[in-house]
């Protein structure tokens, strides 16, 4: 979670713009992506429901030019309060949809629960966090203007449009 209190404003704007709106949220976090790493070169949202358990799917490329490869990731999105983490439930799920080659990133406005993210790392899955503090940070390496509350959640409405 962010550490500063203007940061912390930054998040709680965007649970705020997100928090009744799933599928904007999905939205969100798949323009998020390609900004946090630009070999991001595709990320759809699926639909609302019957999506496969998926929010977004998305292809991250590796190598240059002429020499490169795609490979498919799956993304989920959990627009949760401060003090809500993901869990275990929520990363198996993800998990259980990855397949051959895949790899996974989820998009959190909290965080990951210790145990989930021990999990993750102890068993070796292919997945990629994007926290609270992760977001704030990508958002602001990223914005042309001064991230201030009223100003930011305007940029958000228009930018991160679905």
């Amino acid at each position: 979670m962010p550490e500063s209190s203007a940061d912390a404003a930054i998040l709680t704007s965007v649970y705020n713009r997100y928090n009744n709106d799933s599928h904007g949220f999905e939205h969100f976090a798949a323009k998020l992506l390609p900004l946090m790493d630009p070999n991001f070169v595709s990320v759809d949202v699926t639909r609302p429901s019957r999506d496969g358990g998926r929010d977004a799917i998305g292809q991250y490329r590796v190598g240059l030019d002429n020499s490169h490869i795609m490979i498919a990731c799956a993304l989920e999105a959990k627009c949760y309060g401060a003090t809500n983490a993901v869990g275990v439930k929520e990363l198996s799920r993800l998990i259980s949809r990855l397949r051959h080659r895949q790899f996974g990133v989820i998009v959190t406005t909290s965080y990951v629960h210790v145990q989930a993210y021990k999990e993750i790392k102890d068993d070796g899955h292919p997945i990629i966090v994007i926290s609270g503090a992760d977001i704030v940070r990508i958002l602001k390496s990223t914005s042309q203007t001064a991230l201030t509350s009223a100003v930011f959640v305007t940029e958000l409405q228009s930018t991160f449009a679905p």
